[in-house]
């Protein structure tokens, strides 16, 4: 993959023969010059171990990425990604909030 074809936030695929054993995925948050910083998002069982020692992050040469595809029998790593929903009051919560002010 070219620098000019990796962005942002993009999810790619990857592979490492340094660090994993086996292809994986991971979304781009940060570009270099020659490299991109990823986000481990998904990951073969057999390098469970390696990616929690790298943190879920790793820092991949621009011709080890290719366009991702959906990865079989892999792990999805965890994101700190938190989705926030408001709760809509019921009446009876309404009236007793009124009752104790």
């Amino acid at each position: 993959m070219k620098k000019a074809d990796v962005k942002v936030g993009a999810i790619v695929g990857a592979k490492s023969e340094e660090e994993l054993k086996k292809p994986f995925q991971g979304k781009v948050e940060k570009i270099y010059e020659n490299s991109a910083l990823l986000a481990i998002t998904s990951y073969d069982p057999v390098d469970e171990t390696a990616v929690n020692d790298l943190n879920n992050k790793i820092v991949v040469n621009f011709k080890h990425l290719k366009v991702a595809r959906a990865a079989k029998n892999s792990k999805t790593a965890s994101t700190n990604e938190v989705k926030v929903e408001k709760i809509a009051k019921k009446k009876d919560d309404k009236k007793s909030s009124k009752s104790k002010k």
